[in-house]
């Protein structure tokens, strides 16, 4: 029988929350429906704001906790509406929410997600899982990267050495061995973040269309290994990150640094390839046995991106997702409603070789759809 759930999934480039309802019956995750719900102006104006330290936090965050959690369920009527499924029929619904702070390290370390899953529950009537990272770290891990269970689920082989990479505001990488079951996994550094920032700010544009401007730009080499000796990249894994670093004012203190005039076109090529060459830097030092890398996540849509990692990354064949019969879009949105199933069956959801947790916990915390 058809095991149906949703998955809610709003990242760091901050774009849309991506609504997918996906039949989880079998092993491989059947897409039965998607939805993109672009974010107002004013709300995708507010999340940025957010992200980074700012005046009265506290109320802006709790008021906009509540605005998201009403968004995040009208996606999700929209999505069962479209599908012509009835939401009696779903068994959960799996919301990552909205990340506006991740501090993995320090004494008190927390990850915070907003989008009120109980506004989610009551307003679909389907009971929903959320505040998936803190189990994990109460383990004692970073709350991130949480996707490499699924990755280990949906892609692994026994017979290939493969990496699944999402690009999406921040990259994230799943190498999946194939002598072991020993499944690692970090954020690289930036993947769309640094770049769309840029676009926005100098081009008037969301995004570089297919990696074009930049394709016609010109690295610069004294930013570009400037940007590189960027503790992060060095530090060893288990890490994870977020806009809340690698952002705008991030840059400015390595362009100030440097006390030069740069071509706008040149520094977003210039992003572009440090995007590219952290992630082929993290996959040959970390999984050098890779014969295959499967890429998701919005970053497909850069063709130049693309071709630079796979220029970058030698012999070892590039291609994304779809390959195998999942979409790259819609991956991370299966893999949380996939994390809620596991919630649901009290199952583990985290990796510890990946987060660092101490052991496997079961992640997210449900909300009841039940209205007295």
């Amino acid at each position: 029988m058809a095991e149906y759930y949703v998955g809610l999934m709003s990242g760091t480039s901050v774009d849309a929350i991506d609504a997918v309802l996906v039949d989880l019956a079998e092993n491989a995750p059947k897409i039965l429906q998607t939805y993109s719900y672009p974010f107002p102006r004013d709300v995708h104006k507010e999340i940025i704001s957010l992200c980074e330290i700012t005046d009265n936090e506290i109320v802006r965050t709790g008021m906009l906790d509540m605005q998201l959690g009403h968004l995040f369920a009208n996606a999700t009527r929209t999505l069962l509406a479209n599908a012509d499924v009835d939401p009696s029929t779903v068994i959960a619904i799996g919301s990552h929410g909205q990340t506006i702070r991740h501090q993995p390290e320090g004494d008190h370390p927390f990850s915070l997600q907003i989008g009120n899953p109980a506004i989610i529950a009551l307003q679909t009537g389907i009971n929903t899982v959320a505040d998936f990272r803190n189990a994990d770290i109460a383990a004692g891990g970073q709350g991130a990267p949480l996707v490499p269970a699924f990755h280990d689920q949906a892609f692994g082989s026994s017979g290939v050495n493969r990496v699944i990479l999402n690009i999406g505001g921040i990259a994230n990488i799943t190498a999946l061995p194939a002598d072991t079951h020993q499944v690692t996994g970090f954020d690289t550094g930036p993947g769309n973040t640094l770049m769309d920032a840029w676009m926005q700010e100098y081009f008037n544009a969301s995004y570089d269309d297919g990696g074009r401007l930049a394709h016609q730009g010109t690295i610069n080499k004294a930013l570009l290994n400037s940007l590189l000796q960027d503790p992060y990249f060095a530090q060893t894994p288990p890490k994870s990150t977020g806009r809340e670093y690698f952002n705008l004012s991030w840059l400015s203190d390595y362009l100030e640094q440097l006390d030069a005039t740069f071509e706008p076109q040149n520094i977003l090529s210039t992003l572009t390839e440090l995007s590219a060459l952290t992630i082929a830097n993290a996959i040959n030092q970390h999984a050098p046995a890779t014969t295959e890398v499967l890429v998701c996540g919005g970053g497909t849509k850069n063709q130049y991106l693309l071709s630079r990692l796979s220029d970058l990354l030698g012999t070892c064949n590039v291609d994304t997702t779809q390959k195998y019969g999942l979409d790259p879009d819609w991956v991370e949105a299966v893999a949380f409603a996939w994390l809620a199933k596991q919630a649901v069956e009290g199952k583990p959801g985290n990796i510890p070789s990946v987060t660092g947790a101490k052991y496997p916990v079961v992640l997210g915390g449900i909300y009841k759809a039940l209205k007295t």
